[in-house]
């Protein structure tokens, strides 16, 4: 069984007994193929069925190009990216079409959580992690603009509008790395796929003709919160104590931009979907959001559903 840590520390148990650990491949109809490296500052893997190690090897070459290419826009960790110099110049003009489709998907994704999700709040974690230790982390920061209203997005260009904006894509860039990547495969032919680039999306079904299966729990237990499958579908989970901005780990490292304070409500917040990329940003925004927000959003969005873990280990199912 194979445990897969993230960035952001919670676990999903990834590979349920015969299915990636190797005892399925051998019933396969053709062989697995397997490559582990990191995205994004996450442990990463991907998991396809080719004719050929040869065809598997050449496709997964182009999957760790396209992974290298969107992280030099998207990452905040790499000096030179367009996010960084997005953040440092106030403005990206001309901006990559990539950078521009995903913050389109921002806006949709902070209307559809009304606000909840909202990439801007980068200046206020940076603040909060400053603060963090002295004891002012509870403290909102109010000489940040916040929100999406603030942003300007051009047919090539990205502006701020008002100064001291930033933004981080962590709660959705993986998701979004996530869906090129598979659609990268898809292109190429091939049906059968499970992508891990800190969140997961499955195409198709596995070889020995079941569903891609998940469990999701806690680092340290060994027991499953659930169970899921996966066919032609994604999974996307954030907690907000997985990382926290103070050293004793009271602090937890999601903001919530109505309050602009530190906020977790959810010990974990799992969102299995269509598309990667609207999982990472609803399992994101849903980990702040009390429950009934959370209904009301999914009755929406209903190729969507929730699994949301309380501190007391309660366990509730949204539309799963």
């Amino acid at each position: 069984m194979e445990t897969v840590t993230r960035r952001r520390a919670l676990t999903i148990l990834a590979a349920l007994p015969g299915v990636l650990s190797g005892a399925g491949a051998a019933a396969a109809t053709l062989p697995l193929c397997r490559w582990t490296g990191s995205a994004l500052g996450a442990e990463a893997s991907i998991t396809l069925a080719a004719a050929s190690r040869p065809e598997a090897e050449a496709i997964m070459a182009s999957a760790r190009a396209e992974i290298d290419r969107l992280e030099n826009l998207l990452s905040l960790y790499r000096a030179q990216s367009a996010l960084v110099r997005l953040n440092e110049a106030g403005k990206l003009d001309p901006a990559p079409t990539e950078m521009v489709d995903l913050l389109r998907l921002c806006r949709q994704m902070h209307d559809a959580t009304d606000g909840m999700f909202d990439p801007t709040v980068q200046p206020l974690w940076q603040a909060a992690a400053r603060n963090a230790n002295g004891g002012s982390a509870g403290t909102p920061d109010t000489a940040h603009p916040v929100g999406m209203d603030h942003v300007r997005l051009e047919a090539h260009a990205i502006r701020f509008l008002r100064p001291g904006m930033a933004m981080t894509l962590n709660g959705i860039a993986q998701g979004y790395i996530t869906d090129r990547v598979a659609d990268l495969f898809r292109a190429h032919g091939l049906t059968d796929i499970l992508v891990n680039l800190g969140e997961y999306r499955a195409l198709g079904r596995h070889p020995d003709n079941r569903p891609w299966n998940l469990g999701i729990g806690d680092a340290a237990g060994g027991a499953w919160d659930m169970e899921l499958p996966l066919e032609n579908a994604s999974i996307a989970t954030s907690a907000p104590y997985g990382t926290t901005l103070d050293a004793a780990g009271t602090v937890p490292q999601m903001i919530d931009p109505k309050t602009l304070r530190p906020a977790a409500r959810w010990r974990r917040a799992s969102v299995r979907g269509p598309l990667a990329a609207f999982a990472d940003a609803f399992s994101t925004a849903f980990s702040i959001m009390e429950e009934m927000q959370v209904r009301t959003t999914l009755a929406a969005w209903p190729a969507y559903g929730a699994l949301l873990v309380g501190d007391d280990g309660r366990v509730i199912r949204i539309a799963l």
